[in-house]
């Protein structure tokens, strides 16, 4: 970005107008240029409106129906459920079923089993019948699939709170785990923090066993309903499976024999290990899943719903929800204001707005409050390390985590906050923190250092999906990124994560995308890393990732890329253009100096054209990733903030301009 740096603050002040003062486009050369800077001036306006008044943003958070179908379940085995949440529920997971009767995990992906039962249980629970046309197209579906017993741990868990499911026939989670030291395989600290949370309050569910009374058979959603869990064999005892399948079954032998004191004893450490981390909102990490297992753990144990405990957290839950104008109610897995409201600072300075804007002084101020200060379960890990950096929720003090810290830092420096002691120190404890956070490998994960342990994926109840933390390519690229615009290119801590970021980059020339989809969004987040900390344009590895995007831009002049590339190799770089997707590859190529190349004003007019009058995109595409292949995330607001930037930066130049490499 073409600018001046006030040196005593170290924002950045931009040359161009501010979103109030329409841009002068007169002076502009034709093309790309002109209809950038009109995109801009819209989605500036856009962007700036939906500000939140206390200063953050927020946009709505899709997944799959698991969620609304899971709370369903959740209110019926408490006996809280009514008339107007099942309606509501009921009314989105419909409108969410594909023509085949299934659900899927994103937009325009293929059916999945468990979500697919559970949205079929939930709609039982709305009362829609079995031989109801799209009821019995899912069970069909189903029973072809292999039925129940095929389904992932989790929903054989729900099933067996109702007693559609047996508790013998699921694996054996103990309480005692909550006893394991940290240096022992296996220990809750082996997982991540977003397992963790879940798998401790579920020893509690394993070891009570609770079934309420079924309201209905499930009966057709088995293939023989006489077997509904039929035999298979276990692995070979000298593989890995083989391995953790007979543990399992020692694991069920010992529940036979568990000291009943110990037992009792390591639930109630359990459940003083659950409550110790509820958030002040009342929620459990700020996502839904453990909040929902944690409700049932603790009301297990004793706890009523008017505890303080349950009634803080049943209203946290209430907050997940979102009601449609239609009158549907969607669940959120969990809320991003933190991300969204540092991603939306940079689109809005990259982009023109001034530094010292009263919106982004608002936006800094809001960011500045939610800094965390108190040690979490990282510490763990890491107890020397003082606390520091951002969550990616309006509460979650026990997880901040390295991305948003390294983001919100990079927005912060777009602003000219008043208060300048008060943002230094806040960017200085939070740099801290991120560099204490180092795994041993040189690079970064999202919330834990070192968490790399290959067990906790072996067992057989984590089939769900991601439960370790390693480091990634996209946040260590965020992370060198900020380090660099700290002046630290030249530390040898950052000096490593480039080292490893370039021993990371895969031979097409792309980078995995762990927390976005997928190599486009990693060599997104890694080539702009890469230039801010000196590496020139030349440079053979950029080379080969600006050919990587080249290659893979679609003929209608966007980027797009397929979650089953996280799966299937044909899908790498394919897809349908999405206006979150362009702008990643657009990022990569602005930084790389290609600014005048056809690839770059073929995506620019792509973006322009594509948007809409009123300055946002349309992008039904699920571009975010919470698991890779599993658990797939529709960030609503990634369709403004990222082509903003790009748009930003193509029409401003990179920010920061003439600051990377210095210092360190």
């Amino acid at each position: 970005m073409t600018a001046t740096t006030d040196g005593s603050t170290g924002a950045v002040t931009p040359r161009a107008p501010s979103a109030s003062q329409p841009l002068d486009t007169t002076a502009a050369p034709p093309g790309p240029r002109e209809a950038a800077a009109r995109a801009i001036q819209r989605s500036t306006e856009f962007l700036l409106s939906r500000q939140d008044a206390r200063g953050w943003w927020k946009g709505d958070l899709d997944t799959n129906v698991t969620m609304d179908a899971e709370d369903l379940l959740l209110r019926q085995f408490l006996g809280i459920r009514d008339e107007e949440t099942t309606r509501a529920a009921a009314l989105f997971i419909r409108g969410e079923q594909r023509d085949d009767g299934t659900w899927a995990t994103f937009f325009g992906g293929p059916g999945e089993l468990s979500t697919t039962i559970e949205a079929y249980v939930a709609l039982r629970l709305a009362g829609d019948a079995p031989d109801d046309p799209h009821m019995a197209k899912a069970s069909a579906w189903i029973r072809d699939r292999g039925g129940i017993a095929e389904s992932r741990v989790f929903t054989r868990i729900w099933l067996a709170l109702f007693g559609w499911w047996k508790w013998d026939d699921l694996p054996e989670l103990p309480p005692e785990l909550i006893y394991f030291p940290k240096w022992l395989p296996l220990n809750i600290y082996d997982f991540g923090c977003w397992a963790r949370q879940t798998i401790v309050p579920l020893t509690i569910v394993s070891a009570k066993r609770p079934v309420r009374p079924a309201p209905f058979t499930l009966d057709e959603l088995h293939t023989d309903a006489r077997v509904p869990n039929p035999g298979k064999p276990l692995a070979p005892v000298g593989s890995w499976d083989g391995v953790f399948q007979r543990l399992d079954k020692a694991l069920h032998l010992y529940r036979k024999v568990a000291p009943r004191g110990v037992r009792k004893a390591a639930m109630n450490s359990a459940a003083r290990w659950i409550i110790e981390r509820q958030e002040n909102d009342g929620c459990w990490g700020g996502i839904q899943p453990p909040a929902v297992y944690s409700v049932i753990a603790l009301h297990l144990l004793g706890y009523d719903l008017q505890h303080p405990v349950l009634k803080a957290g049943l209203e946290s839950l209430d907050r997940f929800a979102v009601w449609r104008e239609d009158g549907a109610r969607m669940i959120e897995a969990c809320q991003s204001p933190v991300w969204d409201t540092c991603l939306a600072t940079i689109a809005l300075a990259d982009a023109g707005v001034p530094a010292d804007h009263p919106q982004l002084i608002k936006a800094a101020d809001w960011m500045l409050a939610e800094e965390i200060a108190r040690p979490g379960d990282w510490a763990v890990r890491k107890p020397e390390l003082p606390p520091g950096g951002w969550a990616f929720e309006f509460h979650n003090d026990n997880y901040p985590d390295i991305d948003d810290t390294a983001e919100v830092i990079l927005a912060l420096r777009r602003i000219a906050h008043p208060d300048r002691p008060r943002m230094e120190n806040a960017i200085s404890r939070g740099m801290r923190w991120t560099l204490g956070m180092q795994s041993r490998n040189g690079a970064w994960a999202a919330f834990d250092a070192d968490n790399t342990s290959r067990f906790p994926n072996r067992l057989p109840f984590c089939d769900f999906g991601e439960v370790i933390d390693p480091p990634s390519a996209d946040v260590t690229g965020h992370v060198v990124e900020m380090l660099a615009v700290e002046g630290k290119a030249h530390d040898p801590r950052t000096r490593r994560g480039i080292e490893w970021l370039l021993a990371e980059q895969e031979p097409d020339g792309s980078w995995f995308g762990r927390w976005g989809v997928n190599y486009v969004y990693g060599t997104g987040s890694v080539v702009p890393a890469l230039v801010a900390a000196g590496l020139p344009p030349s440079h053979p590895a950029l080379r080969r990732a600006v050919g990587w995007v080249e290659s893979v831009q679609n003929d209608d002049g966007g980027w797009g890329e397929d979650l089953r590339s996280y799966r299937y190799e044909e899908w790498r770089g394919h897809g349908a253009s999405t206006a979150s997707q362009t702008a990643w590859a657009l990022l990569a190529l602005l930084a790389a100096g290609e600014r005048e190349s056809k690839a770059v004003e073929r995506g620019i007019v792509w973006l322009a054209e594509t948007q809409r009058d009123d300055g946002s995109w349309d992008e039904p595409y699920f571009t975010g990733t919470g698991f890779p292949w599993d658990f797939s995330i529709n960030y609503h607001l990634y369709r403004q903030v990222f082509p903003l930037t790009a748009l930003g930066r193509y029409v401003n130049g990179e920010p920061f301009a003439g600051l990377f490499a210095k210092g360190g």
